[in-house]
C-alpha cells in the first residue's frame, strides 16, 4: 500500500506583546496588523492567548479582542489560545463565544486551558472565589461550558447566545491531564511545546492511546504550538529571538516586564543557570533561517506526527513578526509533510 504524504497547515498563536516604551493599545493595533497579513499569507487559524498581571502581554481578554479581529478579517478562524476555565463562569465563557460564533459562524475557535494562566492572587481577583479554581473541579464546569453550547441536559438556565451557537472546542494543555480528556471527550488537542517540550511526546501519545469517536471527530487531531522566529539569516534570527529568552526568564523570577530590544537582550549579563535556564527553553523550537526552521519543523513533526502546526513568534519589532511568518509561509509551509 502506498504511503499518504499530508501537508500539514500551519496557524498561529499571539500574544499582542507589549514592547518596551510602547502600549497596550500599540501592541493590539499590531496584532490586528499581523491578523491581516496571515489571512493574506494563507496560514489557517490566528488564536491569542489569555495572560493577566503581565505587562509585556496585552491579550487579556481574549473574547473582546476576537471580536475586533473578526471585524477586520473575513476568512481566517480565530480563536482562544485559549480562556482559561477556571478564571470565568462557564455561562459567561458561552455567551461570549456563543455571541462570536454567531455574528461569525463557522470562523471561530473555543479553545480551552485548565491552569489559571497567572498567579494565584490575580486567580483569585478574576474570580472572586476559590471555588472552581483547583484542577479537580475542571472537567465539572467544562461539561458545564458544553451543555450551554448544546443543551443536552435541560436547566433553568439559557445561554443567549450560545445554545445552538457552539464555535470549535478545542482542548489545551502542557500535561497528559487535558490530554487524556481530550481523548476521553473525542475533541481535537492542541499542545504547548512552546513551553514544556519535554512533555509533549508523552502527552500526544495519550491523547491518542484513549481517544473516543464523538460527534466532533471520527480520529484525534493533536495541534502542537511551538516558537518559530525565521529570518534571512540564522544569526539575524537568534538575534531577534533574545528579547523572548529574556522576557520568560525575567517571568519565571517574578519580574515580568515588557519586551527588550534585541540589544538590550544580548547586552543582558546571563549568569551560567540562566544560560542554561535559556537554552532548555529553546530546545526543540525553531529559529533560523528558512532552511533552518523547515528542518526544524520538519524534526518536530517527524518526532508528533502533529496534525497541524501553531507558530508563535514573540519579537520586539512588529515588522520582523510579520516577516518571520511572510518567509515561513512563502519557504517553508510548502515542505511540510507528515506521513498519513
Amino acid at each position: 500500500m502506498a504511503t499518504l504524504v499530508i501537508n500539514v497547515p500551519l496557524s498561529v498563536l499571539d500574544l499582542a506583546p507589549v514592547a518596551a516604551g510602547a502600549t497596550a493599545g500599540a501592541a493590539l493595533r499590531h496584532t490586528t496588523e499581523l491578523a491581516r497579513r496571515t489571512e493574506e499569507l494563507g496560514y489557517r487559524r490566528f488564536w491569542v492567548a489569555e495572560h493577566h498581571n503581565m505587562p509585556a502581554i496585552a491579550s487579556s481578554a481574549p473574547a473582546v479582542l476576537l471580536a475586533h479581529l473578526a471585524a477586520h478579517t473575513s476568512t481566517i478562524r480565530l480563536g482562544s489560545g485559549g480562556v482559561m476555565l477556571p478564571n470565568h463562569a462557564p455561562l459567561v465563557v458561552a455567551e461570549q463565544f456563543g455571541t462570536l460564533e454567531a455574528l461569525h459562524p463557522g470562523r471561530i475557535d473555543l479553545g480551552i486551558g485548565r491552569a489559571p494562566g497567572t498567579d494565584q492572587v490575580t486567580a483569585l481577583a478574576l474570580r472572586r472565589t476559590m471555588e472552581g479554581l483547583s484542577a479537580e473541579g475542571f472537567p465539572r464546569e467544562l461539561a458545564d461550558l458544553m451543555n450551554y453550547f448544546s443543551g443536552e441536559r435541560p436547566g433553568p438556565i439559557t445561554a443567549t447566545p450560545g445554545l445552538g451557537e457552539q464555535p470549535a472546542v478545542w482542548l489545551l494543555g502542557s500535561s497528559g491531564f487535558s490530554a487524556q480528556l481530550a481523548g476521553l471527550l473525542g475533541l481535537p488537542f492542541s499542545f504547548a511545546h512552546h513551553f514544556s517540550a519535554q512533555n509533549t511526546v508523552p502527552a500526544l501519545a495519550l491523547y491518542r492511546q484513549h481517544f473516543r469517536p464523538s460527534k466532533w471527530l471520527d480520529a484525534p487531531y493533536a495541534m502542537v504550538a511551538v516558537n518559530a522566529v525565521c529570518a534571512d539569516t540564522d544569526e539575524r534570527a537568534e538575534w531577534l529571538a533574545g528579547p523572548a529568552a529574556l522576557s520568560f526568564l525575567r517571568l519565571r523570577s517574578g519580574r515580568p516586564e515588557p519586551l527588550s530590544t534585541p540589544d538590550e537582550a544580548a547586552a543582558y549579563p546571563y549568569t551560567e543557570a540562566e544560560r542554561e535556564f535559556v537554552r532548555q527553553r529553546r530546545d526543540g523550537q525553531a529559529t533560523g533561517s528558512p532552511e533552518t526552521v523547515r528542518r526544524q519543523l520538519g524534526e518536530l513533526l517527524a518526532r508528533t506526527g502533529a496534525d497541524e502546526l501553531m507558530l508563535t513568534t514573540l519579537v520586539y519589532d512588529v515588522a520582523d513578526r510579520v516577516r518571520s511568518y511572510e518567509l515561513i509561509a512563502e519557504h517553508v509551509a510548502g515542505g511540510l509533510r507528515r506521513e498519513g
